[in-house]
């Protein structure tokens, strides 16, 4: 069965709605503009998404890496995205593919937003939040709900410019398995990968 591919948006009108979130609130966003194609490229084969049954992302922004990993997922596969900022729940939401669930709320309810809407354990977490930008407590308390939702042979995946996620991820997954650095993106970003 052939996958859906996910509607394409026109970059320009991507990386103005980024913007808009950014200037509306910077801790919460945490970059200026989206992620470019080489960063989601990297970002998909990270997370092994062609292999994927359920995948969740937490802070899709714009859904340009959404609609990456949905472009690479398997047709029967599942997408959970939770987002706590409401335009962007809108934005992710206009994306019409049925493997994709978009939920508002916070990443740390990732197990009980999972068991909300009767999907199986993820085999991948990717992760854009700003971990810098956060309260030290929310995030060693996302990277532990994160941790939680994963069973045995899963992979958490997150994506920063500053290295705070590494160094919240080593008290629960020990050091990042892998660390690529993506030097087409404004910022340069590091991808980070723990295998469960």
């Amino acid at each position: 069965m052939r996958q859906p591919e996910a509607i394409k948006v026109p970059r320009w009108e991507e990386i103005v709605a980024f913007l808009r979130g950014f200037l509306r609130d910077p801790a919460g966003v945490g970059s200026i503009i989206p992620s470019s194609r080489f960063m989601e490229r990297r970002i998909v084969r990270m997370a092994e998404a062609a292999q994927a049954r359920v995948i969740v992302e937490l802070g899709p922004g714009t859904g340009g890496t959404t609609r990456a990993l949905l472009d690479a997922m398997p047709a029967d596969a599942r997408l959970l995205c939770l987002e706590i900022d409401p335009f962007f729940v809108e934005m992710v939401g206009k994306i019409d593919d049925h493997r994709l669930i978009v939920h508002r709320g916070s990443a740390e309810h990732i197990v009980d937003v999972l068991n909300e809407y009767g999907l199986d354990a993820p085999d991948a977490v990717v992760s854009g939040i700003p971990f810098s930008t956060m309260p030290p407590q929310l995030a060693r308390l996302i990277v532990q709900r994160v941790r939680e939702a994963l069973p045995e042979g899963g992979r958490f995946v997150a994506y920063q410019f500053r290295d705070h996620v590494a160094q919240f991820a080593k008290s629960v997954f020990g050091p990042a398995e892998r660390s690529e650095r993506e030097f087409f993106n404004i910022p340069p970003m590091v991808v980070y990968r723990w295998p469960v």
